[in-house]
């Protein structure tokens, strides 16, 4: 009798219980052999966390250029060009922007720490303060001011420059 009296506790939505930033995200990846420079800069929400969540894209006018949603089954994308399915969020980052980014990784780099899944090595004196992971040195010199930048050097030089919203 108790029993039909039980309420079902309300499922939890792993990208409302996840991290969430919002803010502008900037691109760029420097000219190479033949490859022109490419840029893409614009608003940004990233929900969830590495195993599912979302990331929106949208021009500096608001209007959404990129969905992308991942879980385990895989990563989802879906432009104004048409809907494609992925089998890793780096794969999809390639085929969006022509080159690889670590969103995984960026959960705990827009919290101004390595990624628990990589080694890293701390920034060397004379560098800006932050750290080196994935290939990629990134510089919180301005963390305080909400704003983050992942550098790339491996060829094509890939920079990311972060701004956050302030809560």
């Amino acid at each position: 009798m108790l029993a039909g009296c039980a309420t079902r506790p309300a499922a939890v939505d792993p990208l409302m219980s996840g991290e969430r930033f919002s803010g502008r995200l900037s691109v760029q990846i420097e000219a190479l052999d033949a490859e022109p420079a490419r840029s893409t800069s614009g608003a940004f929400e990233l929900m969830g966390n590495a195993q599912r969540g979302r990331l929106d894209l949208s021009t500096p006018i608001g209007s959404t250029v990129a969905r992308a949603r991942w879980e385990p089954a895989g990563v989802f994308l879906e432009t104004p060009q048409g809907n494609s399915r992925h089998p890793t969020l780096m794969d999809m980052t390639r085929t969006m922007l022509g080159e690889e980014l670590p969103v995984t990784a960026m959960f705990d780099w827009l919290r101004g720490r390595p990624w628990p899944g990589a080694d890293s090595v701390a920034a060397s004196s004379g560098e800006p303060a932050g750290f080196h992971q994935l290939g990629w040195a990134v510089d919180l010199s301005k963390f305080d001011q909400a704003r983050i930048v992942a550098r790339r050097s491996a060829p094509p030089v890939v920079i990311v420059q972060v701004r956050l919203d302030r809560p």
